[in-house]
C-alpha cells in the first residue's frame, strides 16, 4: 500500500514529537549537568566515579545548574558541600537521621566479645564474662569508655551485657586492686577516670551477696587512688595523692611506670628527645599520666599548648578526677549505710564533705564563672577553660549560682555549632578544639540538667545529635570523635579517627532516650 506524502510527513512529525522527550529522558549525567559534572568527576570529589552518576537530584536539574553557576564553588570542599546540598548521593548522604537509633542497636552485637583463654605471651588480660569493646583499634574493654557505653546498653535493652561487664570490672579490681586503662598488661601501671561507682548505679541486680562484693571493690578502688597518702614527702605529692595547702588530700593522674608507653613507644621516645632539659623518665611519667586522664592529649596538660614535649600532667590537680572521687566517696558512704556499717558510712561522708569543700576552695574561679584545674606548682587555678569545668555540676557539687555562671561561660567559650568543644584552643591535640567527644557531651548534659540549667543541656544534646546524625548520614559510621565546628569527623592525636564506636553509640542512645523529639532529619553541610 502506498502512503501519501502528506501522511508520511504527518507520521514523521509525530515521531519527532515522541522521540524528543524520550531523548531528554535518556540524557546521561554528563549531558544534563555539563560543567558541574566535569568539575565533580575531574576533581575526584568522590573516590569512585560511579558515585556521582548514580546520585538523585533533590530538585530540577536546571535549577541546580543555575545555582552552581551563581555559587561557583572553587575548592573541592565547597564543591562537595554543593553536591551534598543538591543531590542524594548513594553511600554518602542517603541515610535518614531516623535510622540512627536503629543503627546503634544493630551495632551492639558487633562490638561484643566473649571471654577466651589468654595464650602465653599475649598482652591480653583474662576476662570472665562477655563485654563490649569501643571498636576500631581498641580491641579490648576500656575503663571509662565503658560507663558511657553502658548508658546506651541500658536504654537499648541490653541489661545482661551491663551486668556481665560489671562482673568483669569487679573481678578485675579483686585481681589487680584497680581497673586498668584497658585490659592489657601494658595498661596495668595506670587506671582511668573512676566511673565504677556510677556504673554500679546502672545495675538491676539487687542480690545482697553481690552488693557486699561490689562495695568491697569500691573501697579497694578508693584505696588504690589514695595509697599515695602513705608516702607524702616535702613535695606534698606521692603517686596519685596531693596534699593541698590546707592539708586536704586530693588526687592527680599518675602512672606507676616511668617508661615510654608500650603502645606508643616510638612516639614517646621522639617526644622526650624534643625536651632534653629534663630527664626522659619525668616526661614519660607525664605522658602516661595524661593517658590515665583519658584526655591524651590536651592543652590542659601542656605548659606550651603548641608543644606536647611541654607536658606536665602530674603537676596538675584535675577538677574532673576530684569530682569523680567525690562521687566515689558518696557512693561508698551510701552503700555502707545500706549495709548497716555506720562507721564506714560516717568515715566516707566525712571524706566527701572535705572534698566538696576543696572543690569550692581550690577549683572555683568566681571572677571567670568557671571551675578550673589547680596547678600545684604555681599554687593557683589554671588559666585555660575546658569542658572539665562541668564535672562539679555532674557531681552535684555546684550551687545554683555557680551552675548559672558555668552555663554562661560554656555558652561563651565552649558551645559550637555541633556541640560542646573540649577546649577553646586549636593545638592539633585531639582533646582540644575543634573536637567534641561523646563522654563530655553527656557530662555536660547530665550536669546542667542536675544543676538547674535544662535549656543549655537540651541545646548541647540537640547540636551533638545533629553532628552525629550528619556524619552517620554521610559515612554510615559512628565515630570516636567529631569536629563540632564543621559537624564532621574529628582529627588530631596519635592515630586516625576510629569508628565503632562504643561511647558514641551509648551517649547517642541515652540522649535520644532522654530527648526523643530531637532526632529531627539531619541537615547536610
Amino acid at each position: 500500500m502506498k502512503l501519501s506524502r502528506s501522511l508520511i510527513g504527518s507520521l514523521l512529525g509525530l515521531s519527532v514529537l515522541v522521540a524528543s522527550p524520550l531523548r531528554a529522558q535518556q540524557q546521561s549525567p554528563a549531558d544534563i549537568y555539563g560543567p558541574l559534572f566535569s568539575a565533580v568527576q575531574t576533581g575526584r570529589i568522590f573516590p569512585d566515579g560511579k558515585t556521582f552518576v548514580d546520585a538523585v537530584p533533590k530538585r530540577a536539574p536546571d535549577a541546580i545548574l543555575a545555582e552552581y553557576r551563581r555559587a561557583a564553588p572553587t575548592t573541592p570542599e565547597a564543591l562537595r558541600a554543593f553536591v551534598l546540598q543538591n543531590f542524594v548521593v548513594p553511600g554518602v548522604n542517603d541515610r535518614e537521621a531516623a535510622d540512627l537509633r536503629r543503627h546503634i542497636r544493630t551495632l551492639w552485637p558487633t562490638l561484643v566479645r566473649q571471654p577466651e583463654p589468654v595464650p602465653a605471651g599475649s598482652s591480653a588480660l583474662p576476662m570472665q564474662a562477655p563485654y563490649v569493646v569501643p571498636g576500631g583499634r581498641f580491641r579490648e574493654i576500656y575503663y571509662w569508655d565503658s560507663y558511657f557505653t553502658m548508658l546506651g546498653l541500658t536504654v537499648d535493652g541490653q541489661q545482661p551485657l551491663v551486668e556481665s561487664m560489671l562482673a568483669d570490672f569487679t573481678d578485675t579490681i579483686e585481681r589487680y586492686g584497680h581497673i586498668p586503662n584497658g585490659m592489657r598488661t601494658y595498661y596495668l601501671g595506670r587506671s582511668q577516670p573512676p566511673f565504677f561507682a556510677l556504673m554500679l548505679d546502672l545495675s538491676k541486680d539487687a542480690d545482697p551477696a553481690l552488693a557486699a562484693r561490689r562495695l568491697a571493690a569500691l573501697k579497694r578502688e578508693h584505696g588504690y587512688w589514695m595509697q599515695g597518702a602513705a608516702c607524702l614527702d616535702a613535695s606534698g605529692a606521692c603517686a596519685r595523692v596531693v596534699r593541698m595547702p590546707d592539708g586536704t588530700l586530693l588526687n592527680r593522674y599518675w602512672d606507676d611506670r616511668p617508661l615510654p608507653r608500650d603502645e606508643s613507644y616510638a612516639e614517646d621516645v621522639a617526644t622526650a628527645k624534643e625536651d632534653p632539659s629534663r630527664p626522659a623518665e619525668t616526661l614519660y611519667r607525664h605522658l602516661r599520666a595524661g593517658a590515665e586522664s583519658g584526655w591524651d592529649y590536651s592543652s590542659r596538660w601542656l605548659a606550651d599548648p603548641r608543644r606536647l614535649a611541654s607536658i606536665r600532667t602530674t603537676d596538675i590537680v584535675p577538677v574532673d578526677l576530684n569530682s569523680l572521687m567525690l562521687i566515689l566517696e558518696q557512693s561508698i558512704a551510701r552503700r555502707c549505710a545500706a549495709a548497716g556499717d555506720q562507721g564506714c558510712a560516717v568515715q566516707f561522708r566525712d571524706l566527701a564533705t572535705r572534698r566538696r569543700a576543696a572543690l569550692d576552695r581550690y577549683f572555683w574561679v568566681a571572677k571567670e564563672g568557671r571551675y578550673a584545674d589547680w596547678d600545684r606548682v604555681a599554687r593557683a587555678a589554671t588559666p585555660r577553660p575546658s569542658a572539665a569545668m562541668l564535672y562539679p555540676l555532674f557531681a552535684g557539687a555546684a550551687s545554683p549560682s555557680q551552675a548559672a555562671a558555668v552555663a554562661t561561660t560554656v555558652r561563651r567559650t565552649l558551645l559550637a555549632t555541633g556541640g560542646l568543644r573540649t577546649t577553646p584552643l586549636r593545638t592539633g591535640q585531639q582533646w582540644d578544639s575543634p573536637n567534641g567527644w561523646a563522654p563530655l557531651q553527656w557530662i555536660a548534659i547530665a550536669g546542667l540538667e542536675r544543676s538547674g540549667q535544662p535549656e543549655l543541656a537540651r541545646e548541647i544534646a540537640r547540636r551533638w545529635i545533629d553532628t552525629v546524625a550528619t556524619a552517620y548520614a554521610e559515612t554510615g559510621k559512628m565515630l570516636e570523635k567529631y569536629d563540632v565546628e564543621e559537624r564532621k569527623p574529628g582529627g588530631g592525636g596519635e592515630y586516625p579517627t576510629q569508628d565503632g564506636f562504643g561511647w558514641t553509640n551509648g551517649v547517642a542512645s541515652a540522649i535520644l532516650e532522654r530527648y526523643p523529639d530531637i532526632g529531627a532529619p539531619v541537615r547536610t553541610r
